[in-house]
Protein backbone atom coordinates (compact mmCIF):
# COMPACT_ATOMS: atom_id res chain seq x y z
CA UNK A 1 0.00 0.00 0.00
CA UNK A 2 1.74 3.28 -1.09
CA UNK A 3 1.60 6.20 1.29
CA UNK A 4 -1.87 7.97 -0.54
CA UNK A 5 -3.66 4.78 0.03
CA UNK A 6 -2.34 4.52 3.50
CA UNK A 7 -3.56 7.94 4.35
CA UNK A 8 -6.90 7.39 2.57
CA UNK A 9 -7.06 4.17 4.65
CA UNK A 10 -6.39 5.91 7.64
CA UNK A 11 -9.10 9.04 7.17
CA UNK A 12 -11.80 6.20 5.98
CA UNK A 13 -11.34 4.11 9.77
CA UNK A 14 -11.75 7.80 11.46
CA UNK A 15 -14.73 8.56 9.68
CA UNK A 16 -16.74 5.32 10.27
CA UNK A 17 -15.14 5.36 13.84
CA UNK A 18 -16.54 8.74 14.46
CA UNK A 19 -20.00 7.58 12.70
CA UNK A 20 -20.41 4.49 14.63
CA UNK A 21 -20.48 6.45 18.33
CA UNK A 22 -22.08 9.97 16.59
CA UNK A 23 -24.21 9.05 14.20
CA UNK A 24 -27.61 11.71 13.74
CA UNK A 25 -30.59 10.32 13.13
CA UNK A 26 -32.90 12.12 10.49
CA UNK A 27 -36.61 10.56 9.01
CA UNK A 28 -35.12 10.83 5.59
CA UNK A 29 -32.00 8.61 6.48
CA UNK A 30 -34.60 5.78 6.35
CA UNK A 31 -36.01 6.16 3.38
CA UNK A 32 -34.68 5.20 0.18
CA UNK A 33 -37.18 5.87 -1.90
CA UNK A 34 -36.01 8.04 -4.98
CA UNK A 35 -38.62 10.31 -4.39
CA UNK A 36 -38.23 10.95 -0.69
CA UNK A 37 -34.62 11.54 -1.82
CA UNK A 38 -35.48 14.34 -3.77
CA UNK A 39 -37.54 16.26 -1.57
CA UNK A 40 -35.25 16.12 1.19
CA UNK A 41 -32.07 16.78 -0.50
CA UNK A 42 -33.82 19.76 -1.82
CA UNK A 43 -35.47 20.84 1.37
CA UNK A 44 -31.89 20.85 2.93
CA UNK A 45 -30.32 23.33 0.53
CA UNK A 46 -29.29 26.37 2.14
CA UNK A 47 -31.91 25.40 5.11
CA UNK A 48 -30.63 23.64 8.31
CA UNK A 49 -31.47 20.19 9.58
CA UNK A 50 -33.89 21.22 12.52
CA UNK A 51 -36.02 23.38 10.04
CA UNK A 52 -36.04 20.56 7.46
CA UNK A 53 -37.54 17.96 9.75
CA UNK A 54 -40.96 18.60 10.95
CA UNK A 55 -41.81 20.33 7.31
CA UNK A 56 -40.15 17.40 5.39
CA UNK A 57 -42.65 14.75 7.22
CA UNK A 58 -45.50 17.06 6.30
CA UNK A 59 -44.87 17.96 2.94
CA UNK A 60 -44.28 13.45 2.32
CA UNK A 61 -47.93 13.02 4.50
CA UNK A 62 -49.56 15.29 2.21
CA UNK A 63 -47.86 14.30 -0.94
CA UNK A 64 -46.22 10.55 -0.56
CA UNK A 65 -45.43 10.43 -4.50
CA UNK A 66 -43.92 11.75 -7.73
CA UNK A 67 -47.76 11.42 -9.27
CA UNK A 68 -49.59 12.99 -5.85
CA UNK A 69 -46.90 16.06 -6.12
CA UNK A 70 -47.64 16.15 -9.74
CA UNK A 71 -51.30 16.33 -9.14
CA UNK A 72 -51.07 18.87 -6.81
CA UNK A 73 -51.46 22.70 -7.20
CA UNK A 74 -48.39 25.19 -7.22
CA UNK A 75 -50.47 26.98 -4.33
CA UNK A 76 -50.92 23.55 -2.35
CA UNK A 77 -47.46 23.05 -3.08
CA UNK A 78 -46.91 26.38 -1.56
CA UNK A 79 -48.85 26.49 1.32
CA UNK A 80 -47.52 23.49 2.40
CA UNK A 81 -43.78 24.60 1.73
CA UNK A 82 -44.29 27.82 4.09
CA UNK A 83 -41.82 28.18 7.18
CA UNK A 84 -38.98 27.26 4.51
CA UNK A 85 -38.13 29.87 2.93
CA UNK A 86 -36.68 29.69 -0.69
CA UNK A 87 -40.03 29.26 -2.32
CA UNK A 88 -38.70 28.72 -5.49
CA UNK A 89 -37.51 25.35 -3.91
CA UNK A 90 -41.38 24.49 -4.05
CA UNK A 91 -41.82 25.29 -7.22
CA UNK A 92 -38.73 23.73 -8.55
CA UNK A 93 -40.10 20.07 -6.62
CA UNK A 94 -43.12 20.89 -8.19
CA UNK A 95 -41.68 20.91 -11.41
CA UNK A 96 -39.64 18.55 -10.92
CA UNK A 97 -42.37 15.92 -10.33
CA UNK A 98 -44.21 16.89 -13.66
CA UNK A 99 -40.82 16.23 -15.44
CA UNK A 100 -40.38 12.48 -13.67
CA UNK A 101 -44.21 11.79 -14.39
CA UNK A 102 -43.95 12.98 -17.92
CA UNK A 103 -40.99 12.47 -19.45
CA UNK A 104 -39.71 9.56 -17.73
CA UNK A 105 -42.82 7.40 -17.02
CA UNK A 106 -42.65 8.28 -13.20
CA UNK A 107 -39.01 6.60 -12.36
CA UNK A 108 -36.43 9.03 -11.24
CA UNK A 109 -33.39 8.92 -13.95
CA UNK A 110 -30.49 7.30 -11.66
CA UNK A 111 -27.66 9.54 -14.25
CA UNK A 112 -26.40 12.46 -12.93
CA UNK A 113 -26.07 14.39 -16.19
CA UNK A 114 -29.83 13.80 -16.79
CA UNK A 115 -30.64 14.64 -12.98
CA UNK A 116 -28.77 18.34 -13.63
CA UNK A 117 -31.23 19.25 -16.18
CA UNK A 118 -34.25 18.78 -13.99
CA UNK A 119 -35.30 22.43 -12.42
CA UNK A 120 -33.36 23.36 -9.06
CA UNK A 121 -30.68 20.56 -8.99
CA UNK A 122 -27.00 21.62 -9.51
CA UNK A 123 -24.03 19.62 -10.49
CA UNK A 124 -23.77 18.74 -6.34
CA UNK A 125 -27.78 18.15 -6.00
CA UNK A 126 -27.64 15.12 -8.76
CA UNK A 127 -24.81 13.37 -7.33
CA UNK A 128 -26.09 13.37 -3.78
CA UNK A 129 -29.23 12.43 -4.69
CA UNK A 130 -27.63 9.44 -6.82
CA UNK A 131 -25.36 8.57 -3.70
CA UNK A 132 -28.75 8.61 -1.21
CA UNK A 133 -31.81 7.04 -3.55
CA UNK A 134 -29.42 4.58 -5.28
CA UNK A 135 -26.07 3.99 -3.50
CA UNK A 136 -24.14 5.01 -6.02
CA UNK A 137 -20.44 6.59 -5.41
CA UNK A 138 -20.92 9.57 -7.18
CA UNK A 139 -18.59 12.45 -6.02
CA UNK A 140 -19.55 15.76 -4.81
CA UNK A 141 -18.76 18.24 -2.17
CA UNK A 142 -21.74 19.91 -0.12
CA UNK A 143 -20.58 22.47 3.07
CA UNK A 144 -20.03 20.01 5.68
CA UNK A 145 -17.68 17.71 3.48
CA UNK A 146 -16.16 20.82 2.46
CA UNK A 147 -15.44 21.23 6.09
CA UNK A 148 -13.89 17.34 6.91
CA UNK A 149 -11.70 17.85 3.77
CA UNK A 150 -10.24 21.38 4.60
CA UNK A 151 -10.10 20.39 8.24
CA UNK A 152 -8.66 16.89 7.79
CA UNK A 153 -5.72 17.93 4.74
CA UNK A 154 -5.39 21.59 4.43
CA UNK A 155 -5.10 22.78 7.85
CA UNK A 156 -2.13 25.27 6.75
CA UNK A 157 -4.31 26.51 4.06
CA UNK A 158 -6.66 29.44 3.03
CA UNK A 159 -8.54 30.35 -0.01
CA UNK A 160 -9.15 26.28 -0.73
CA UNK A 161 -10.91 25.29 -3.95
CA UNK A 162 -13.48 23.10 -4.11
CA UNK A 163 -11.62 21.11 -7.38
CA UNK A 164 -8.61 20.65 -4.61
CA UNK A 165 -10.99 18.52 -2.55
CA UNK A 166 -12.81 16.88 -5.22
CA UNK A 167 -10.22 14.05 -6.05
CA UNK A 168 -9.73 13.12 -2.17
CA UNK A 169 -13.39 13.24 -1.71
CA UNK A 170 -13.25 10.63 -5.09
CA UNK A 171 -10.09 8.55 -3.89
CA UNK A 172 -11.70 8.18 0.05
CA UNK A 173 -15.06 7.40 -0.74
CA UNK A 174 -16.75 4.35 0.28
CA UNK A 175 -17.59 2.26 -3.18
CA UNK A 176 -19.28 -0.42 -1.42
CA UNK A 177 -21.83 1.62 0.89
CA UNK A 178 -21.28 5.52 -0.64
CA UNK A 179 -24.75 6.21 0.88
CA UNK A 180 -23.54 5.68 4.57
CA UNK A 181 -20.42 6.87 3.94
CA UNK A 182 -21.23 10.22 2.78
CA UNK A 183 -23.68 10.76 5.81
CA UNK A 184 -20.44 10.00 7.93
CA UNK A 185 -18.71 12.78 6.46
CA UNK A 186 -21.57 15.10 7.09
CA UNK A 187 -21.98 13.97 10.56
CA UNK A 188 -18.16 14.53 11.50
CA UNK A 189 -18.46 17.86 9.25
CA UNK A 190 -21.35 19.04 11.65
CA UNK A 191 -19.19 18.37 14.69
CA UNK A 192 -15.64 19.83 13.51
CA UNK A 193 -18.23 23.63 13.05
CA UNK A 194 -19.25 22.62 16.51
CA UNK A 195 -15.84 21.97 18.12
CA UNK A 196 -13.60 24.58 15.64
CA UNK A 197 -14.55 27.83 13.89
CA UNK A 198 -15.83 26.14 10.92
CA UNK A 199 -13.23 25.03 8.60
CA UNK A 200 -15.55 26.26 5.80
CA UNK A 201 -14.29 29.66 6.17
CA UNK A 202 -10.67 28.61 4.76
CA UNK A 203 -12.57 28.01 1.28
CA UNK A 204 -12.98 29.54 -1.87
CA UNK A 205 -16.62 29.44 -2.02
CA UNK A 206 -17.13 30.64 1.79
CA UNK A 207 -19.79 33.13 1.81
CA UNK A 208 -21.30 34.68 4.92
CA UNK A 209 -25.08 34.61 4.26
CA UNK A 210 -27.00 38.19 3.86
CA UNK A 211 -29.10 39.57 6.21
CA UNK A 212 -32.73 38.37 6.15
CA UNK A 213 -34.46 41.45 7.65
CA UNK A 214 -35.62 43.95 5.28
CA UNK A 215 -34.19 42.26 2.71
CA UNK A 216 -35.54 41.25 -1.00
CA UNK A 217 -35.77 37.86 -0.11
CA UNK A 218 -37.71 38.39 3.18
CA UNK A 219 -40.95 40.96 0.83
CA UNK A 220 -40.67 38.16 -1.75
CA UNK A 221 -41.70 35.69 1.20
CA UNK A 222 -44.21 38.10 2.35
CA UNK A 223 -45.96 38.52 -0.66
CA UNK A 224 -45.93 34.58 -1.77
CA UNK A 225 -47.32 34.00 1.97
CA UNK A 226 -50.01 37.32 1.92
CA UNK A 227 -51.40 36.01 -1.79
CA UNK A 228 -51.86 32.13 -0.57
CA UNK A 229 -53.33 33.59 2.60
CA UNK A 230 -56.21 35.91 0.59
CA UNK A 231 -56.72 33.36 -2.68
CA UNK A 232 -55.85 36.58 -4.84
CA UNK A 233 -54.88 39.67 -4.30
CA UNK A 234 -55.09 43.77 -5.86
CA UNK A 235 -51.72 44.77 -6.14
CA UNK A 236 -53.14 48.20 -4.12
CA UNK A 237 -54.22 45.80 -0.69
CA UNK A 238 -51.15 44.03 -1.42
CA UNK A 239 -49.56 47.50 -0.69
CA UNK A 240 -51.02 48.02 2.38
CA UNK A 241 -50.84 44.74 4.14
CA UNK A 242 -46.59 44.35 3.64
CA UNK A 243 -45.80 47.99 4.05
CA UNK A 244 -42.99 48.38 1.83
CA UNK A 245 -41.73 50.19 -0.55
CA UNK A 246 -44.44 50.85 -3.49
CA UNK A 247 -41.36 51.06 -5.70
CA UNK A 248 -39.54 47.73 -4.47
CA UNK A 249 -42.58 45.61 -4.03
CA UNK A 250 -43.64 46.47 -7.85
CA UNK A 251 -39.83 45.39 -8.64
CA UNK A 252 -39.77 41.95 -6.64
CA UNK A 253 -43.71 41.16 -8.33
CA UNK A 254 -42.57 41.32 -11.60
CA UNK A 255 -39.54 39.02 -10.66
CA UNK A 256 -41.82 36.94 -9.20
CA UNK A 257 -44.39 36.54 -12.29
CA UNK A 258 -41.12 36.06 -14.44
CA UNK A 259 -40.74 33.04 -12.32
CA UNK A 260 -43.99 32.54 -12.48
CA UNK A 261 -44.13 32.14 -8.87
CA UNK A 262 -47.18 34.30 -9.09
CA UNK A 263 -49.57 35.86 -11.57
CA UNK A 264 -50.96 39.45 -12.46
CA UNK A 265 -53.94 39.89 -14.45
CA UNK A 266 -55.46 43.48 -14.63
CA UNK A 267 -53.82 44.26 -11.18
CA UNK A 268 -55.08 41.42 -9.17
CA UNK A 269 -52.31 38.93 -8.16
CA UNK A 270 -53.10 35.15 -7.45
CA UNK A 271 -50.71 31.80 -7.67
Amino acid sequence: MDTSQHKSALFQQFIWNFYAHNKREFAWRNHVDPYCIVISEIMLQQTQTHRVMHKYEQFIGLFPTFACLAQATLAQVLTTWQGLGYNRRAQFLHQIANTVIHEYGGLLPEDPLILQTFPGIGKATAASIVVFAFNKPTVFVETNIRAVFIHSFFQDRDNVHDNELLPLVAATVDRHNPREWYYALMDYGVYLKKLHTNPSRKSKHHVVQSKFEGSDRQIRGMIVRTVLQHGSLHKDKLLGLINKEEERVYLILAQLQQEQLIKIENNLIRI
